[in-house]
């Protein structure tokens, strides 16, 4: 290198004259790789990150000087240590071997290193890749997150390692885990209340055991009623009405008998709700209770209704509404009247 390059930069010639003077390489002699009479160091050592790294160079009695160098870095020549990196230390040096040791690997290590020795005047060269291997991590995933059902909902989940992670994505219901994809980016067009529930995003390198987190998706939906049953009781028994609603958030129950609504605690009734389930409570059943109540659950997206009937002994309910017990008495009505008709 003339001086014109020296002074564009400083710091490379200098290691350039460092390796001349430590193996007087003649000015003009070019540092040669892969000579068939040299043994070559090993051909890549793989750690994984936080591990040690043990780089080996193997040398004869004919080697004069020994240096090991990570790029144009001199970190030992001989027994002499040139870097400043407490973690790397000379493990071995011998007639036979060269080697020196990385504690605590990491990621910025990684790289070709070189094992330089000087053998009758004659530079010569071998070198070894360190590779750095970093289990899966997750670093950024979405937050747990509530929509409402219809919605659109894109999950993220970023990882990292070496080699680069595979990330999936599961849901886990109650029937099981479900495969979704195989993706950083979950994506569920038009929501559905089944569809609520944990995901669980798993990143899988093979170099240590996945790294998994999980996102809970909550998806709010109106009230619907999926049990209410009309229900018998004698004079001066108990009686008790039962609605059941599912519902996101969870519903408020109110209850009516025709338009009025009905209060806790007056009239010898109870009205208790807890969680899906409101019940309506007679201590002492009178003529005047019997009849057709009102269920009404309601939330934030909307409101349903179900009409439950109190009836006495003797009383003949199909468990159905009020409405379909009239039309069933109509049809019944005008078959028989029908068929006097065709007698006649």
């Amino acid at each position: 290198m003339g001086v014109g390059g020296c002074l564009a930069l400083p710091w490379r010639c200098l290691v350039v004259l460092c390796l001349r003077l430590l193996f007087l390489v003649p000015a003009g002699v070019p540092v040669r790789s892969g000579d068939a009479t040299f043994a070559k160091a090993m051909d890549n050592v793989t750690v994984r990150q936080g591990e040690s790294a043990t780089l080996r160079c193997t040398v004869d009695d004919r080697v004069t000087r020994v240096a090991w160098l990570n790029r144009s870095t001199i970190l030992y020549a001989g027994n002499d240590k040139w870097s400043i990196d407490n973690r790397v230390v000379i493990l071995s040096n011998t007639k036979t071997q060269y080697s020196i040791k990385i504690h605590n690997v990491d990621v910025y290590d990684e790289g070709p290193y070189t094992c330089s020795v000087q053998t009758d005047n004659h530079p010569k060269t071998s070198r070894v890749h360190l590779i750095v291997q970093v289990p899966p991590q997750i670093v950024n995933i979405s937050s747990d997150i509530t929509v409402n059902e219809g919605s659109s909902v894109t999950l993220m989940c970023l990882a990292f390692g070496r080699p680069e992670p595979t990330v999936t994505w599961r849901h886990l219901s109650g029937k099981g885990q479900g495969f979704v994809s195989e993706d950083e980016y979950l994506e569920i067009t038009g929501i559905t209340r089944e569809q609520s529930g944990e995901y669980e995003c798993s990143a899988v390198n093979d170099v240590a055991v996945p790294d998994v987190r999980k996102v809970k998706v909550t998806v709010n939906y109106p009230p619907y009623i999926s049990n209410a049953k009309n229900t018998g009781a004698s004079v001066g028994q108990k009686g008790i009405l039962q609605c059941e609603a599912s519902a996101v958030p969870v519903a408020e129950f109110q209850w009516f008998k025709e338009d009025t609504r009905l209060a806790n605690g007056l009239e010898g009734v109870r009205i208790e709700s807890k969680g899906r389930l409101s019940t309506l409570t007679f201590f002492n059943v009178s003529e005047k209770d019997y009849g057709n109540y009102t269920c009404v659950a309601t939330n934030k997206l909307g409101n349903t209704n179900a009409s439950i009937i109190l009836y006495g002994p003797g009383a003949v309910h199909d468990g159905g509404n009020a409405a379909s017990r009239v039309a069933t008495g109509l049809c019944l009505w005008a078959a028989l009247l029908a068929r006097l008709l065709l007698d006649f």
